[in-house]
């Protein structure tokens, strides 16, 4: 599985190998300016072609990034390009590393303040090289790099405009939380490079906020460096918290989603595979239900029963073969129901509405247990450890359930480690409005406080996985393991913002629940066949069409 890095993550790995003697502060550089140079090649053959005239603007600054473009500008001139190279900065106080390369590049070529640069050099450019900052940066973005950077994307639209390629990240971008970083009156909201260089691995910046636009395309250099479990995680240059795991599409991730999906299909009979408790709101309001059951059915939960007041039975019956249809009067017919130890998954919110009836529900669901299972200690802390509610069933708590909570603190104060929140921007607001402000502030200095952080914080309070909806969606459980689904790149499906698409999300997650995923696997492997379904059926897609695309992807896994 793909593994994403802070800034401070990626320096002590570097600094780990360099103690180590494995590698020098030379090497790396060398080898990132390379990686560079053959991601350029690789992502625009032609640029490669002997006999052509081919210009590229390199702008390096005062650290170790503009050390590597210093390569890159080398490398490219040995290539037969011609190559204009502009510093900011007092090139004597470049770093040791950067300094050399400073001096190895002024063997071949000539290095021009940055104050001289003109919005005409970019013209007839093939290529510009954003070397200024790399993930190191922890302050707004000077005026005179900002200026330099904002006409080479003005020119960038202009026809045969240069192709601009970030190193690491795109200068002025916190490397750890995707923020710009910028002066409350700023407003440089410019548009992205055509093309990001990351060494080793990715950061979470390119992954979260404004690095979803900024960044457009990834591209990671292998620079040697070893893997973070042997080098990072289990070594002395560990640096808290633990990486996040993006979730991708390479092949280890998808063969062992695979075997997961797969393996529990041998067994006999649809209890076997699963009961999902789906509960709806009344006439007029079961869409947004009858969705997430279907998606619950569709992921392979054995039965999933809809529950419905009474007056919304027909209605519901009308549009349902399949799934199966109880009525709910009030919260002693939920507790009743309960008592079928078959079903062994719930989701409430889509839907349910927002009444005192709907408040008796929830609170019934929460304190459900299982007949038959130790109903374990009951005390607040012991339902806040990850694991540790014996006899409560996994619950799927999302839209109109997540109000209820923001508004009643004793009812937050019910959940347990089986729950899974999955609210989104507005949602996680009224949940968490503490944690809000601080994501939603300026970000003026680095590292910022970025999503990550703050679904690992929600997770923390509530004591159970919050997933935090987007195109960069974060999920995170009480123990601070989290991960991103990031619906972008290579997997962008922006039709997924569409009316039900959540819904049928918790219905993903809550089917996953009922075949005996844990809660934060559930919720990865919902949000990752989410996105996977949306990209199968391309644009055009509507909620009712998400869960259609299941058997596909299944059979593209080999389940």
């Amino acid at each position: 599985m793909t593994e994403l890095l802070t800034a401070a993550q990626m320096r002590a790995i570097e600094k780990a190998a360099i103690d180590a003697g494995e590698v020098t502060g030379l090497e790396l550089m060398e080898r990132a300016g390379q990686g560079v140079v053959d991601a350029i090649f690789e992502e625009w053959p032609a640029l490669r072609r002997v006999g052509e005239t081919h210009r590229a603007v390199v702008l390096c600054g005062p650290g170790n990034n503009g050390g590597d473009g210093f390569v890159v500008a080398r490398l490219l001139k040995e290539a037969g390009w011609e190559v204009e190279v502009f510093l900011y900065g007092d090139p004597k106080k470049l770093p040791p590393d950067a300094k050399v390369n400073y001096e190895r590049w002024g063997q071949t070529g000539v290095t021009i303040p940055l104050s001289e640069i003109r919005r005409s050099y970019y013209q007839g450019a093939g290529l510009v090289i954003d070397a200024f900052f790399g993930t190191g940066l922890a302050r707004p973005l000077p005026l005179e790099c900002s200026i330099p950077i904002r006409d080479a994307y003005i020119n960038q639209d202009q026809p045969n405009g240069p192709r601009i390629v970030a190193l690491d990240v795109p200068s002025g971008l916190c490397a750890d939380s995707g923020f710009f970083l910028h002066d409350d009156d700023d407003g440089r909201n410019w548009i992205g490079c055509h093309l990001t260089v990351t060494f080793h691995q990715a950061k979470l910046g390119h992954y979260l906020e404004r690095g979803l636009t900024l960044c457009a395309r990834i591209i990671k250099a292998d620079i040697g460096l070893p893997p973070i479990d042997r080098r990072w995680v289990r070594g002395k240059g560990f640096v808290p918290p633990l990486p996040v795991a993006l979730l991708s599409s390479d092949e280890k991730q998808l063969a062992g989603l695979g075997n997961r999906l797969g393996k529990a299909k041998h067994k006999h009979h649809k209890y076997s595979h699963g009961h999902a408790l789906i509960l709806s709101g009344g006439v007029g309001k079961g869409g947004a239900a009858r969705l997430a059951a279907r998606g619950a059915l569709r992921i392979g939960a054995g039965a999933v029963t809809l529950g419905a007041p009474p007056a919304a039975l027909i209605e519901n019956a009308a549009q349902l073969n399949a799934i199966m249809l109880t009525a709910f009067k009030d919260a002693d017919s939920l507790t009743e129901t309960l008592q079928d130890k078959r079903i062994n998954a719930l989701c409430l919110g889509p839907g349910l509405g927002l009444g005192a009836r709907e408040k008796e529900l929830i609170v019934a669901a929460l304190d459900q247990r299982s007949p038959g299972l130790d109903p374990g200690p009951q005390t607040q802390a012991a339902r806040r450890g990850p694991g540790s509610s014996p006899g409560l069933r996994p619950i799927v708590l999302d839209a109109d359930v997540l109000t209820h909570l923001a508004q009643d603190d004793t009812l937050f104060g019910k959940l347990h480690a089986k729950c899974i929140l999955t609210p989104h921007a507005g949602e996680f607001a009224r949940l968490f409005p503490d944690f809000a402000e601080k994501l939603n502030a300026p970000a003026t200095k680095g590292p910022a406080y970025s999503k990550v952080d703050a679904t690992r914080d929600a997770a923390k309070r509530a004591g159970c996985v919050v997933l935090f909806k987007g195109p960069d969606t974060v999920i995170a459980d009480p123990s601070g393991r989290c991960s991103i689904n990031a619906s972008v790149y290579e997997r962008s499906a922006p039709w997924l913002a569409t009316a039900g698409s959540g819904d049928v999300l918790a219905g993903f997650i809550t089917g996953l629940l009922a075949r005996g995923f844990q809660p934060m696997q559930a919720a990865e492997t919902g949000a990752w066949l989410h996105t996977e379904c949306a990209l199968g059926f391309g644009p055009g897609l509507i909620a009712e069409d998400i869960p259609e695309e299941l058997p596909k992807v299944f059979q593209k896994l080999g389940v």
